[in-house]
């Protein structure tokens, strides 16, 4: 039977009535608001260390489910983690630590990823406002102390700018020229409450990195590069950054000339590919340096002609050519070496406008004249300066490196790298195919970067087989992440190439030196098979050629397992090619008998 108005009417003032007025929801306070704007981004994976000051946003964190936080061992390797995966994909990275020591344990992995332009953002936690400048327990000037080594940082002082400043972070990172950007958090902003809203857009008056590059100059480029009689392309980590490989290949495929890559740049171009002529610089091919100094015209894309590449500036001036450089970044333009044609744009879409300009052009490359080109670089390609001596009694690293190409080409795997000799064996014999796959520290040459990456890269590549080429010096740097590999799971393989020295720092002692090995011998090394086994992973040794592969088969075969690989190897093997500092880049020694 249906009630009547009157009928509901009663009904309802016979209910008990609720004197209170009813409350709105309750405010976030500044730690749930930061987890906010992480979730927002997409943000799925932090990696951090807790302190005082964070414990707020470690509470909020507690209490979601969306974000995983990895808790690594120690800070640098927090960043460093952080910093491979955004290498590997592409996206930001994040990291947390607390104030005072917290901060200056990241500084270093910080500056690494500054230097190599990768887009990041750190949260650090910070003293009370009110205690800021009182010489506070674990209080440090993280924005003065990170000024020089970030993109940019910020403090909040205020919780109602929270969400606004990490909107701004997260854009400032990864656009322009990535890079890393802190954002210091004090406990009592942590803590304070406000109305939350994430804003979708943001605007900077004084940051609007240019995306497109000026038309007129592309037209000189195609110009100039349709001319060409000796022409090369210089390729960079920016082509990588800038997701520009597929117009790079495009570009280089349509045009027909020889192609080099940096160290930062590797898996660009395929290494397969005949046009590629191996890395460039210290130790670079002595096809690709000779290339690099002879050439008429140089095109440079997302590279920044740095002392690693091309050795002594006047040298390379003193013979004569055009450049034509695009970047992102105009203060990397003729910052070293003075170019003809600067372009300064996105490089993905300043390589499309000038793929579109050659294929409208009427003229095309003189194909003759190429050809004589092609005839000197193959020339320069007979010296095999990567042929070296095997032995049937020592391992020589080079054997390793090529062994795990051999077994991994063509399968879903990643290359970490910590940085020395070891490191230079890798992007030398390695033959990356793809971009993203050759993850190691370029710019700043970090040791004990190498198993942070491939923690980072495992977790965003769960399914991929991820290895950390190292050296008994580098891995000890970091090796208290393998608890960390544990406790979450990252099984990757360690290859250590162990040859009892800090190799690059004895190589140089050898050739500069008068062979005054000061303090580069490892004296007093672990057993590297148990300390594996102590942290609950498989430690594997061998120190013969004839157990390089089955090793590596078993390593690779151990796919749940995280296997360390102490390889030992010949202690007195040296990089070849090398260029001398203050040398210029044709004029490298190709072995000892060079000496």
């Amino acid at each position: 039977m249906d009630m009547s108005a009157a009928d509901m009417k009663r009904a309802a003032s016979a209910q008990p009535q609720n004197s209170s007025p009813a409350t709105p929801a309750q405010e976030p306070n500044g730690s749930q608001i930061l987890v906010r704007c992480l979730q927002a981004e997409g943000v799925k994976y932090i990696w951090g260390y807790p302190g005082g000051s964070v414990l707020y946003i470690y509470d909020a964190l507690y209490q979601q489910e969306s974000i995983q936080h990895v808790l690594v061992r120690h800070e640098q390797a927090a960043v460093h983690a952080a910093d491979g995966y955004a290498r590997a994909t592409g996206d930001v990275g994040v990291a947390l630590v607390t104030s005072g020591p917290g901060v200056t344990n990241a500084v270093t992995g910080i500056a690494t990823a500054y230097m190599d332009s990768i887009p990041m953002v750190i949260i650090t936690g910070q003293v009370p406002t009110p205690a800021i400048g009182l010489d506070a327990f674990q209080e440090c000037d993280t924005v003065g102390i990170t000024r020089p080594i970030v993109k940019h940082n910020f403090l909040v002082k205020d919780v109602r700018d929270l969400a606004m400043t990490l909107k701004k972070a997260f854009h400032i990172a990864r656009t322009g020229r990535p890079g890393p950007v802190v954002v210091d958090i004090p406990k009592d902003v942590s803590l304070s409450k406000t109305p939350f809203h994430y804003p979708e857009q943001v605007e900077m008056r004084s940051y609007n990195p240019v995306k497109k590059g000026h038309g007129g100059q592309i037209r000189k480029a195609v110009q100039l590069l349709l001319q060409a009689r000796r022409p090369y392309i210089y390729t960079g980590g920016g082509v990588i950054l800038g997701n520009a490989t597929a117009e790079l290949r495009e570009l280089c495929d349509l045009l027909g000339y020889p192609v080099t890559n940096t160290l930062m740049g590797l898996g660009t171009t395929p290494s397969s590919d005949p046009k590629f002529l191996g890395m460039l610089g210290m130790h670079g091919t002595y096809e690709a340096n000779m290339t690099m100094q002879h050439c008429d015209v140089l095109l440079a894309v997302g590279a920044r002609f740095d002392d690693r590449v091309i050795g002594n500036p006047k040298h390379f001036a003193s013979v004569e050519r055009k450049i034509v450089h695009i970047d992102i970044d105009p203060s990397s333009i003729s910052k070293r070496v003075k170019v003809d044609i600067p372009i300064v744009g996105d490089v993905k879409d300043v390589l499309q406008e000038l793929i579109a300009q050659i294929r409208e052009a009427q003229a095309r490359p003189d194909a003759g004249v190429l050809a004589q080109w092609w005839g000197q670089i193959n020339e320069w390609r007979k010296r095999e300066c990567l042929a070296y001596k095997r032995s049937p009694d020592v391992i020589k690293p080079q054997q390793v490196v090529e062994a795990l190409w051999e077994m991994t080409r063509g399968t879903d795997a990643y290359v970490t790298s910590d940085v020395g000799q070891h490191q230079m064996w890798a992007a030398q014999y390695y033959r990356f195919e793809d971009p993203r796959r050759w993850i190691n520290s370029g710019g700043l040459g970090t040791m004990g970067v190498g198993l942070p990456y491939a923690m980072g890269i495992k977790l965003a590549k769960p399914d991929a087989d991820v290895f950390c080429i190292t050296g008994e010096g580098s891995i000890q740097m970091n090796i208290q992440e393998l608890s960390t590999c544990q406790q979450y799971k990252t099984p990757v393989k360690v290859i250590a190439l162990n040859n009892r020295y800090l190799g690059m720092v004895r190589q140089w002692q050898e050739l500069d030196y008068q062979g005054r090995y000061s303090h580069s011998y490892m004296d007093a090394l672990p057993d590297f098979v148990k300390l594996a086994e102590a942290y609950g992973h498989v430690g594997l040794k061998i120190e013969k050629p004839s157990e390089i592969e089955p090793a590596l088969r078993e390593m690779i075969r151990l796919k749940d397992r995280t296997v360390f690989l102490d390889v030992r190897t010949d202690p007195t093997e040296n990089v070849w090619p090398m260029v001398k500092a203050g040398k210029g880049i044709s004029e490298m020694l190709l072995g000892s008998e060079d000496l």
